[in-house]
C-alpha cells in the first residue's frame, strides 16, 4: 500500500509540475474529464494520435523550409493545423512556440521561421516525453491496484 501511496503522490507532484512549468493547460484536463470506465485509454489515445500528427507536421513544415522557393501561406496553414492539435490536447509551450511561428511566418523572416521551427520541435519532443512518463506513472498505479488521482 506504501507503494501506491508513493505513485499517487508522485503523480500529482509531476502533474503540478506540468501546468506550473507551462507544459499543460486546463484543456488537458477537460480530456482526462472525458475519460471514464468506458473508455480508459482515451487521453493516451488521444495524445497518441497528437504525437502522430505532429510528427507528420513537423516533417512537412521542416520540408517547406527546405524549399528553394517557400510557400509562405501554405506554411502559415500548415503551423495553424498544428496549433489547433497542440491546443485541443493543451501542449501550451507547443502552441505558444507555433503562436510566435505563425507571426515570423506572416512576415517572410526565413530564419525567424527557421528558428521557431527549432523551438516547435524542442517544445513538441519534451512534452512528448513528459506524458510519456505521465501515463507511465498512471500505469504504475492501476496496476498497484489503484485509482488515478484527480487534479482540478
Amino acid at each position: 500500500m506504501a507503494i501506491l501511496v508513493k505513485l499517487q503522490t508522485e503523480y500529482i507532484r509531476f502533474m503540478s509540475s506540468l501546468y506550473r512549468d507551462g507544459f499543460l493547460d486546463s484543456q488537458f484536463l477537460e480530456l482526462q474529464k472525458l475519460q471514464d470506465d468506458s473508455n480508459r485509454d482515451f487521453v493516451v489515445e488521444m495524445a497518441s494520435l497528437y504525437f502522430k500528427e505532429a510528427e507528420k507536421l513537423l516533417n512537412i513544415l521542416t520540408m517547406s523550409l527546405q524549399q528553394q522557393v517557400v510557400d509562405f501561406k501554405q506554411l502559415d496553414i500548415d503551423i495553424h493545423q498544428f496549433k489547433g492539435s497542440s491546443s485541443s490536447i493543451g501542449a501550451q509551450r507547443v502552441k505558444g512556440a507555433l503562436i510566435a511561428f505563425r507571426n515570423v511566418c506572416k512576415e517572410k523572416n526565413l530564419d525567424g521561421c527557421m528558428q521557431c521551427l527549432q523551438l516547435a520541435k524542442s517544445e513538441h519532443f519534451l512534452v512528448k516525453n513528459k506524458l510519456e512518463t505521465l501515463f507511465r506513472v498512471e500505469q504504475q498505479i492501476v496496476a498497484a491496484g489503484g485509482g488515478i488521482p484527480i487534479i482540478s
